[in-house]
């Protein structure tokens, strides 16, 4: 602490993110990461354009980048906007259009950054109970007797627990709540659920946010992006250049732009990661874990006779990383990352020594 910090630092909890160790042989299933790298084409397209003027601030629109996902996803590119990963997208649609009265809705078990960015920017949370079985009810976001959602924001997705919500109970939470934004978190959905862009176009208040960070196998560009109506990407646009009107570096967006055009990499990676995760289920259900079904590159799973906390430290032992969870109702699970099928065959051999 300091005398020098304002207000807002001193209540501030920081969101905490997965640990990167230093370890020899590690296999490392702990942050959600692609176990297969980039597409060659945008790794090639990054290589070019380090060697072509970086002395040239890049596209403050990114109009390249809007334009190749407009193509993608089938909308205008006036409804796209971009950012450095989607956490930065998000941190501004809380700030430009998540925070208004009523509060800020999401599930109690979910991405815990959303809770940080009410801190940061003054937003009234309310966390809605996930059911019994992890699972989003839709119902519990439509107006009720005690009020109604000032905004909602749900991952689907949901993280951790992997549980995708089918995309009419999506609709339904959207269409129910006409007043307010709800914003779709997407960073999982092209592992096996469906996306709720093709509803932009009939609802003005859904936002849609995805990265390039888990499906394109590109964290380390730090490239996200949200999909919607004009109305509400111009609010974003008036947030984004109150901060940085160049948040993409011409590295990134060269390698996006030629990621997204190459979708036979892309849809192949995406598949070969669905597959590794079935054998990996039916792997560890043998072993008997409960597995939460998902449709993420990772899988949210416990063991009904040991605690999640002394496995991942067993695991750790064996230089094999995966996330643990502190809070109360999750506190037994363990979140895997779908890694390749001899980093996943490992974890399986390790926990039958474990168990």
């Amino acid at each position: 602490m300091s005398q020098f910090w304002s207000p807002v630092v001193h209540r501030l909890t920081p969101y905490v993110p997965g640990e990167q160790p230093q370890l020899d042989n590690l296999i490392k299933l702990n942050t959600n990461e692609h176990p297969w790298g980039p597409s060659p084409k945008a790794v090639q397209a990054i290589h070019d354009a380090a060697n072509d003027s970086l002395r040239l601030y890049p596209d403050p629109n990114a109009d390249t980048l809007k334009h190749a996902l407009a193509a993608h996803h089938g909308v205008q590119a006036s409804q796209v906007f971009v950012g450095n990963g989607s956490d930065e997208v998000l941190a501004h649609a809380f700030m430009a259009l998540l925070n208004h009265p009523g509060g800020l809705w999401f599930p109690d078990i979910s991405y815990s950054f959303y809770p940080v960015y009410c801190q940061l920017y003054g937003i009234t949370p309310h966390t809605v109970p996930l059911r019994d079985d992890f699972s989003i009810c839709a119902d519990d976001y439509l107006p009720q007797d005690g009020g109604r959602a000032g905004a909602i924001i749900f991952p689907n997705p949901n993280a951790p627990t992997g549980r995708a919500l089918p995309l009419a109970e999506v609709e339904r939470i959207v269409a129910g709540n006409p007043q307010a934004v709800v914003l779709v978190d997407e960073a999982y959905v092209d592992f096996g659920a469906e996306s709720a862009v093709q509803l932009v176009e009939r609802y003005p208040n859904l936002l849609v946010a995805h990265t390039f960070s888990k499906s394109r196998s590109l964290a380390g560009l730090r490239v996200g992006y949200a999909i919607g109506q004009a109305p509400l990407m111009e609010a974003l646009e008036r947030v984004k250049n109150s901060f940085n009107s160049y948040p993409l570096d011409r590295l990134a967006l060269a390698g996006a732009v030629a990621s997204v055009e190459d979708q036979a990499y892309f849809k192949e990676g995406c598949a070969k990661v669905m597959a590794v995760r079935e054998t990996l289920v039916a792997d560890l259900t043998a072993l008997g874990f409960e597995v939460l079904p998902s449709a993420a590159n990772f899988i949210f799973v416990q063991h009904p006779l040991h605690a999640g906390a002394e496995l991942t430290a067993q695991l750790r032992e064996r230089a094999i990383i995966v996330r643990h969870f502190k809070q109360a109702r999750i506190r037994n699970f363990m979140r895997i990352t779908i890694g390749t099928p001899a980093q996943c065959q490992a974890l399986v051999e390790a926990l039958k020594q474990i168990l």
